[in-house]
């Protein structure tokens, strides 16, 4: 082909009176790279590949930034904003490169295509922000937060519009007519004033607490702010169009507004809840349902921006109308959430990043000074209004100079609210520029600083003895069992079995009861935030009509009828996102004083328990979390007994494999609690290195012997107890003893020990499958052991510091 259809820039005629027409519309697609061998760039002359050149550029650069940003602490969105400024108009300029590919028509401009997906990129965002949102913790908010919310909103807003006349008369007309200056300082003040939801809940799930109560509590301020910044938004856009554009335009809008948002509470709101209500039980909706919910979403954009309003302000008001969670809500995540958040988002962000200049601020310093003075005032003024309400409402010192300082948090709506003032001529260039500098500082240093304020490990710290070993007499054993899948409840209900038995004169009548509570975790999906939801016989028909939750319900019950002299059970089902499970599960064993944590160890086996069938890697990282910051004891069982009715009902053979260490005195305390089940025989077997250890310099030595001999004292008539101890040295004898032991018991028991010093276990470290379960543990949990011996890791609480 020796001619291109891509236009090429014509050459300007000759002669005044000739015409030259130019093509009024693109060519999409292109012949390939090799359509014309000479000039092969002319292949970007057509629409589609001109927008994949422009977001290989966009994701190329925001790897090279990331790659190096990521090591000093900073977010991906700053990496984004960052992309978009190398990209901006004082360096590659990737606008202007691209604006004339297609046509020389100024209407028809070449980056059309990309701002459309940075549109649609934004919608979408913000569409599955407002699905995700809990509608219900809205009517559960507090006086005290509601009265924060408001102060911090009207004292910013109160401030701010004071000095919105502050040297008005010296302004520059050349930089921005003297009627619009007002504006564009109203603007800034309403952005600094308003805290918005969808960037409050980021930012939380960035700092990684959104099951703390310093995070719910920012959300819920966030929430109050984010009406609140509704209704003025409204009142802006309707003075700004009646005095500066007229009276019917403004009145037009208004009316608009209010029949959208009449047709999303009783059109859209109720269609979406007949969606769900007639969608089968535990399976998906229609595909119908979740596409046509979309294109609700971004019809509604199309109206808002057609009445002069922020385009996602539609998308925003359709997702808060559809449910949250399953089955709509978590369709819409399942599909869409990858797409957007890892495409769209950031070619959105870079997108509107790159509309900065620089060279705009230096030139207009002097009047943008204002401007620049209003942003820092009403920062200082909002966050000591939002200090201020918290010290008055009784929030401690150092929580209230948190949220007063992630109050002042910058996001991606706010940058869409500067573009979308830009874009009606209500900031100048100068000022856009620098309220995106702004937002970049704000999202890079902010989260740095609350992380290095705030830690929500720090509540766990282990002032307190919550383990079995230090419970007191009389005492009632707490226990927090965590089941994520049905197959999970079989071998923990077999655990709780041996330790809840009716007490008589001979396994010590005054002992207190074993207390359960039963946590099943739920991966959230269709929420943005996670729900803690207590089950009992009040509990509502639609919060229980979950099968699984249904079971659960009902196999605890009848275990707590059988053993309703000794046992107490309570349910809670914990929606949460997969690496934050363990923030509730520390948080419910806080609560309820728990002395041991049981969770299973993830590995599944074959119904008969000799084959290995799978690992799951979300239990495992669970488990690795709170064996790193649990408040209090944790088990961690290997389930993989073959349970019929003789078996439950018959002798259980329970071994207890003591190294040493406090880990290993926490299992014999366990097993002891055990031991007064009749059913149970128990069998502490001691391992003994070759070698003698310094018992005045190892003083854990001799606190294990101390235990060991108060426990062969106190049960040495015991028909139902023994002890015994092998010298084992070196890792393979220590492993050809465990293989040994495990073929004479039901259950072991065992320690986790992170002390080798008290045997030789050279080698075996490096061949763990899993790591959290310790040298020993992991021995007995081996796919290759073929006995079906169940195993019992225990970790005592640890004291950090």
């Amino acid at each position: 082909m020796n001619e291109s259809l891509a236009l090429t820039p014509a050459p300007w005629p000759a002669l005044e009176n000739i015409e030259v027409c130019y093509r009024a519309f693109f060519n999409l697609s292109s012949y390939g790279i090799l359509e014309n061998y000479e000039n092969p760039s002319v292949i970007f002359g057509y629409a589609l590949p001109l927008l994949e050149l422009q977001i290989i550029i966009i994701f190329v650069l925001i790897v090279l930034s990331h790659m190096f940003l990521r090591f000093i602490g900073v977010p991906q969105f700053v990496s984004y904003m960052f992309t978009g400024l190398l990209l901006g108009r004082h360096l590659f300029d990737l606008m202007d490169f691209s604006s004339h590919r297609l046509s020389l028509d100024v209407a028809l401009d070449s980056n059309i295509a990309l701002e459309g997906v940075a549109n649609l990129g934004l919608i979408m965002f913000t569409f599955l922000m407002g699905v995700k949102t809990n509608k219900r913790a809205v009517f559960h908010i507090g006086k005290g937060t509601v009265a924060i919310a408001v102060l911090s909103f009207v004292v910013t807003m109160t401030a701010g519009l004071a000095f919105r006349n502050f040297q008005l008369d010296k302004a520059d007309p050349l930089y921005m007519p003297l009627k619009l200056a007002p504006t564009e300082r109203t603007v800034i003040v309403s952005v600094q004033a308003l805290t918005l939801l969808p960037v409050i809940t980021h930012l939380v799930y960035e700092l990684k607490i959104p099951n703390s109560e310093l995070g719910r509590l920012a959300i819920s301020i966030a929430t109050i702010n984010d009406l609140l910044g509704f209704i003025t938004l409204q009142c802006v856009s309707y003075v700004a169009s009646y005095r500066y554009v007229s009276p019917r335009i403004a009145n037009r809008d208004a009316l608009a507004m209010t029949i959208l948002i009449l047709v999303i509470l009783f059109i859209i709101k109720p269609t979406a809840q007949w969606m769900v209500d007639t969608s089968p039980e535990g399976k998906p909706v229609r595909e119908l349902y979740v596409y046509g919910t979309i294109m609700t979403a971004i019809a509604a954009s199309i109206c808002t921006t057609y009445f002069h309003q922020v385009h996602v302000l539609g998308a925003i008001l359709v997702g808060m109308a559809i449910p949250d969670g399953p089955p709509l809500g978590s369709a819409l995540e399942a599909k869409f959430e990858g797409l957007v958040t890892n495409i769209f988002l950031p070619i959105s962000i870079v997108v509107m990043t790159m509309k900065a200049d620089i060279s705009k601020v230096l030139y207009a310093f002097d009047d943008i000074s204002i401007n620049i003075f209003l942003v820092g005032f009403t920062l200082v003024v909002k966050w000591t209004a939002t200090f201020g309400s918290c010290l008055i409402f009784k929030l401690p010192t150092k929580e209230s100079i948190i949220l007063a300082i992630m109050m002042n948090y910058k996001g991606f709506v706010d940058l869409c609210f500067f573009e979308g003032a830009a874009n009606h001529r209500n900031l100048s260039q100068a000022t856009h520029t620098f309220m995106i500098i702004y937002v970049l500082l704000i999202a890079g240093v902010l989260p740095t600083i609350v992380k290095a304020l705030y830690d929500p490990k720090r509540k766990y710290i282990g002032y307190v003895k919550r383990d079995i070993m230090h419970l007191k007499a009389n005492s009632d054993l707490k226990i927090l069992t965590c089941l994520h899948k049905p197959d999970n409840i079989s071998g923990v209900l077999s655990l709780l079995e041996l330790l809840s038995f009716p007490p008589n004169e001979d396994n010590n009548k005054d002992r207190g009861v074993i207390a359960v509570t039963a946590l099943h975790l739920v991966k959230l999906a269709g929420r943005s935030f996670p729900i803690l939801i207590p089950h009992d016989k009040r509990t509502k028909p639609q919060l229980r009509q979950n099968s699984y939750i249904e079971t659960m319900i009902l196999v605890f019950s009848k275990f707590q009828q059988e053993n309703w002299a000794s046992t107490t059970v309570n349910f809670f089902t914990a929606y949460s996102q997969e690496d934050l499970m363990d923030h509730d599960i520390c948080n419910l064993a806080l609560d309820h004083h728990t002395s041991m944590i049981i969770v299973p160890s993830g590995r599944k086996w074959s119904p008969d328990g000799l084959y290995h069938e799978s690992d799951d890697t979300v239990i495992r990282s669970v488990n690795a979390s709170l064996l790193d910051r649990a408040p209090c004891s944790i088990g961690v069982l290997n389930d993989r007994s073959c349970r019929t009715k003789k078996k439950r009902s018959g002798t259980v053979n329970v071994g207890v494999i003591f190294v040493g260490g406090k880990d290993d005195r926490e299992a014999i305390s366990l097993a002891k609690w055990m031991r007064q089940n009749p059913r149970v025989r128990l069998t502490v077997i001691r391992f003994l290195s070759g070698q003698e250890p310094d018992k005045s310099k190892n003083w854990d030595y001799l606190v294990d012997d101390e235990v060991l001999n108060d426990l062969k004292e106190t049960y040495a008539s015991a028909e139902n107890f023994s002890y015994a101890e092998k010298i084992v040295n070196g890792g393979p004898a220590v492993a050809t003893a465990v293989r040994l032991v495990a073929e004479d018991y039901d259950l072991m028991i065992v320690g986790k020990g992170r002390d080798n010093d008290l045997l030789d276990v050279s080698g075996l470290a490096e061949w763990m499958e899993l790591p959290e379960l310790g040298v020993i543990g992991d021995l007995l949990a081996c796919k290759d052991l073929k006995t079906r011996v169940s195993v019992l890791v225990v970790q005592q609480q640890q004291q950090h510091e």
